[in-house]
């Protein structure tokens, strides 16, 4: 697994094509369960969804001679992909029986699963919907904890609730990734404490030009090439 930053001439999340094209590619695939009757508040499962990723990241199968841990490899070599599904009743039950971890919010339940193929989703996968995701906070969130990890969305964008949860995690992971080892168990051990809140538009361009990391989408949905989506604003990263 890389346990160093990418540099920016290779980044996985970077429109032009480069090394990482001619790779093979896979998908790491997160759940989300929307429950007709209760659906989680949106806030809740972007945050959830970044916390999934940390999990498997740090998961004891993802790393050595796990089982998880030649897929995350091949996976972190290639382009970095995350698909947000969702699924209810017995979908969601078919779900959690495929390998993988649930993360549980407040409100929210996220199950991510080890990477597939692009093209070789389970079949119990293929079938949930992408569309679908848009949910909302009931409830402003309060003001984001500054001594914990802000993850800060870009406040032009107009993402779908799974388009900023896999946007979520890949800062999440970005963030991972420039961590030291003791900084990660850190943060591990904590219990992965994050925020996901909308950044103040004239502190976005302080944010994308302080050094932190930078999730700019490789625009293959919803929004442009290149776009700057989330800064990962770590307070050991400041």
């Amino acid at each position: 697994m890389n346990s160093h930053p990418t540099p920016a001439t290779d980044s996985p999340f970077r429109s032009q094509t480069g090394a990482r094209d001619q790779a093979p590619q896979f998908v790491l695939p997160l759940v989300v369960r929307i429950e007709k009757s209760a659906p989680p508040a949106r806030t809740d499962a972007l945050e959830t969804a970044a916390r999934a990723v940390l999990v498997i990241l740090s998961d004891e199968r993802s790393a050595g001679e796990g089982e998880w841990a030649r897929v995350m490899r091949d996976w972190q070599d290639a382009r970095i992909r995350k698909v947000v599904r969702r699924a209810r009743g017995a979908e969601w039950r078919r779900a959690e029986g495929l390998p993988g971890i649930t993360v549980t919010g407040k409100s929210a339940e996220v199950r991510v699963f080890p990477p597939v193929p692009l093209d070789g989703w389970p079949k119990e996968l293929a079938k949930l919907q992408v569309s679908g995701t848009d949910l909302d906070d009931p409830e402003p969130p309060v003001d984001a904890d500054p001594s914990a990890p802000v993850l800060w969305l870009n406040p032009e964008l107009d993402m779908s609730a799974g388009k900023a949860m896999a946007q979520t995690g890949h800062a999440a992971q970005l963030a991972w990734w420039e961590l030291s080892d003791e900084e990660r168990a850190a943060w591990r051990d904590a219990g992965f404490p994050l925020s996901v809140r909308g950044a103040e538009p004239r502190r976005w361009r302080e944010l994308t030009t302080g050094g932190l990391p930078v999730v700019r989408d490789a625009g293959f949905t919803e929004i442009a090439p290149g776009s700057c989506t989330v800064v990962a604003d770590h307070p050991a990263l400041r």
